[in-house]
């Protein structure tokens, strides 16, 4: 093995030090506090905003939560369950952190918490910050303090990272784990068992593993030991693994994971590990799940979305590991990376997120290649692709008023000059680019994107209102209620429109309706009902009432756009037209 190196002439400069970008990193680098308190605020920029007011994501949030808050409502902590549904795709361990943050959030006072998605998505937030930090100190296994830094840095202010920060579910959690065991196994791999890891590095490696099962069963063993696996036959033996200590390793993961699965296997049977492991899992790596099929390539082209404002750097920081797979540090992080990215583009079912758990490696490999003056504009397509840097924030600045128009919305002032503003730092980050000051155009492009969380989730969000489809059905069916039924409570059925997100924000025991005829039942059953009747059940509705001898009225009519169909919706709210109504239309008579 050797050091890393350019292995080219040695004609690329060395980024400048008395630049603005380079006295930042030299004051991160004065200390690992200043380090992790600038690490820390650069997370609460890009994640905080829009983080209570951005609405139930559909479909795997509110899944997610609606799991959780039955938990809560029955207090089975064990059997997973969304309505009736038994849901055995995912361990426990999210549903678990999510009820604990709900449960902190109910005794500190806040008001419906159960039914508030923010108390749902702090374990997410927490799993964002933490696999931040983590990649601070599994880059500081193999750079110095300024590139490890800056590789985390560049992490948390990742497009995918403050998706995932914002949403209820388990891959931000997953990141934290997955950093965590690869920082771990970073040392042992450096070490080649000359010396004895501490005692940290052996509890994030096995505490990593054993929560990444109960969050999110074998894909952690999958993202740890694949590079496991490539450096031992690169190095033709895996003694170096010795140093993880494995046996009290493996029964420390065990002791977190395994008592779970085996309550779950007593309460279910093969339930479970079938439909995890067997239906979830394998049905990913065999065939495509519907909407998710991507050609290999997806995960390329992605990527440079998905990872702005890092994603150039981290383009040309691949190569410099490549150049220099001699050296320990860049094999490793091409084991980390490589094999893995090459599965998951070989399996047929593709999201962007897989292969987030990716990321810090490419990160770390960009700040290497910065500290050593390879990443920058000092070859031709280096310099060309230049305009990536600005790629996120002016094309939201182009895209979304067209998007906002379409949905028969509109951005307000201020979301608009927050994305100008987030452009404009975008471009100048290009520009600083273009005249070799790298480090400024990272950090450049770090601001522009703290910029852009505050106009896309924390402004423009809240101005389209036509994607907040199920909160405005939940609004409009309990405003029926209060003033069609006086019934501060009322029980909801809804046909043709079944997001999850309705089930969380309208109650656990709403009903799904199998037709009109179901619908016309339900209602005529009783005075305190509600029903949700999308455009397409609205005339087979009315002609069932009239069969049964059922008056209803419609209370309002919510129009929006529902995500996951891709369609604009018109869904009448409906209540029972009893005894109360017919008084007050008599009054309006006389």
């Amino acid at each position: 093995m050797t050091t890393l190196s350019l292995n080219r002439d040695g004609s690329f400069p060395r980024p400048d030090r008395g630049t603005p970008g380079g006295r930042i990193l030299a004051f991160a680098e004065g200390g690992h506090g200043r380090a992790a308190i600038l690490l820390v605020l650069i997370c609460l920029a890009c994640f905080l905003p829009g983080f209570v007011s951005l609405q139930p994501m559909d479909r795997d949030e509110p899944r997610y939560a609606q799991a959780t808050k039955q938990m809560l409502e029955t207090g089975d902590l064990v059997d997973i369950r969304f309505q009736e549904e038994a849901r055995h795709k995912k361990p426990v361990g999210i549903y678990w952190m999510q009820a604990a943050a709900v449960t902190a959030a109910e005794a500190l006072g806040l008001e419906n918490a159960r039914t508030t998605i923010a108390a749902y998505r702090m374990p997410s937030l927490a799993g964002a910050i933490a696999a931040t930090l983590l990649t601070y100190w599994a880059a500081l296994a193999l750079a110095r303090r300024r590139e490890a830094f800056l590789a985390a840095a560049l992490v948390g202010a990742s497009v995918i990272l403050m998706v995932e920060a914002r949403l209820a579910k388990t891959d931000a959690v997953l990141l934290a784990c997955c950093v965590a065991t690869m920082g771990a196994l970073a040392r042992a791999w450096l070490a080649r068992g000359a010396v004895r890891l501490p005692t940290a590095v052996f509890l994030a490696f096995w505490i990593g593993i054993g929560v990444g099962v109960l969050v999110k069963g074998p894909l952690v063993l999958f993202f740890a030991g694949l590079p496991a696996i490539m450096l031992s036959l690169h190095e033709r033996s895996a003694r170096w693994l010795v140093a993880l200590r494995p046996l009290p390793g493996l029964a420390l993961a065990l002791a977190i994971a395994a008592p779970w699965f085996v309550m779950i296997a007593l309460r279910s049977g093969a339930d479970f590990f079938a439909a995890s492991a067997g239906q979830d899992l394998l049905g990913k790596v065999g065939t495509a799940q519907t909407y998710h099929w991507a050609p290999p390539g997806f995960y390329i082209l992605a990527f440079f979305a998905t990872f702005w404002p890092g994603a150039l750097m981290a383009a040309i920081g691949a190569e410099f590991a490549w150049i220099n797979r001699r050296a320990r540090e860049a094999a490793f992080l091409l084991a980390w990376v490589v094999p893995a990215w090459i599965v998951l583009e070989l399996v047929p079912t593709k999201l962007p997120h897989y292969t987030m758990p990716l990321y810090p490696a490419l990160a770390i490999a960009a700040a290497l290649g910065i500290g050593r003056g390879f990443v920058g504009p000092y070859r031709r397509r280096f310099r060309v692709f230049g305009f990536l840097l600005a790629l996120v924030p002016v094309g939201l600045l182009i895209g979304l008023p067209i998007g906002a128009w379409t949905l028969g919305d509109s951005l307000g002032v201020r979301a608009l000059v927050a994305l100008a503003i987030a452009a404009a730092v975008g471009l100048l980050a290009w520009r600083l680019w273009a005249k070799a000051r790298v480090e400024d155009a990272a950090l450049a492009g770090i601001g522009s994107a703290m910029v852009l969380a505050v106009a896309v989730f924390g402004l423009a969000q809240k101005d389209l209102s036509a994607l907040k489809l199920s909160q405005n059905l939940a609004a409009a069916a309990e405003r029926a209620a209060a003033s069609a039924l006086s019934c501060p409570d009322p029980r909801v059925g809804t046909i043709g429109y079944r997001e999850p997100s309705i089930v969380f924000l309208a109650g656990t025991d709403l009903v799904m309706l199998d037709g009109p005829e179901t619908a016309a039942r339900f209602i005529g059953e009783g005075d305190c009902r509600v029903v949700l009747v999308t455009e397409a059940f609205e005339v087979g509705f009315g002609q069932a009432l009239a069969q049964a001898g059922v008056a209803a009225v419609q209370a309002e009519r919510v129009l929006g756009f529902n995500i996951n169909g891709g369609d604009p919706m018109g869904i009448g709210v409906y209540t029972r037209a009893g005894e109360r109504q017919g008084e007050r239309d008599g009054e309006g008579a006389r």
